[in-house]
């Protein structure tokens, strides 16, 4: 039995060797090189070199290996997005390119799965056709019942670039809120105040 892998772009240029410890197992060095010269892990149906730098749409074969010992890597558990769900997730999109998409969040919605919340805008966004070979990376976030514009990266390199800009204050966040009833003054600060919903 052999499992197919296509290559995402945050391991474009990755080595072989690299990409099977972070994606198969962590195994030894000698371990890979082994089953690389058994013709039990290829390129494109090609034997080539752990060494070898990966590229777009290339396909990793990995062939029956025997991994005695060794603990194989969990595949991380998703939520799993209706047809319908997917279908909706096509109008949240404001801007889509290469690198990160700017989504319109939609409230009761969690950015990321969690203990209380499996349902979760990474996970949709995973199984969408504009993160097709790609992962969403989260670069800040949005309580789940506010809706608002979210940035999500497509790959590491802009996940790290727009998290340093959030944090070093080059890309700016405004909030804004309704309210009911009219404010006593035109500006001021609340501090403390309890705010309840009708």
């Amino acid at each position: 039995m052999k499992k197919i892998h296509p290559i995402k772009l945050d391991f474009v240029n990755a080595r072989l060797d690299r990409w099977f410890k972070k994606n198969i197992c962590h195994v030894p060095q000698s371990f890979i090189e082994k089953n690389i010269r058994k013709g039990k892990i290829k390129v494109n149906n090609k034997k080539q070199k752990s060494s070898y730098k990966l590229k777009k749409n290339d396909l990793v074969i990995v062939y029956d290996i025997n991994f005695p010992n060794i603990t194989l890597k969990k595949s991380p558990t998703y939520y799993k997005p209706s047809k319908k769900e997917l279908h909706y997730s096509s109008s949240l999109f404001i801007e889509n390119n290469d690198n990160f998409v700017v989504i319109n969040k939609p409230a009761g919605i969690a950015v990321q799965s969690g203990t209380k919340s499996k349902k979760n805008i990474l996970d949709i966004l995973r199984d969408t056709k504009e993160f097709n070979l790609t992962s969403p990376y989260a670069v800040h976030r949005i309580d789940k019942d506010t809706t608002g514009i979210l940035i999500v990266a497509k790959n590491r390199k802009y996940a790290q670039i727009l998290t340093a800009q959030f944090r070093k204050r080059m890309i700016n966040k405004t909030y804004l809120c309704i309210v009911k009833g009219e404010l006593n003054k035109s500006k001021g600060t609340f501090i403390d105040d309890i705010v309840s919903f009708e």
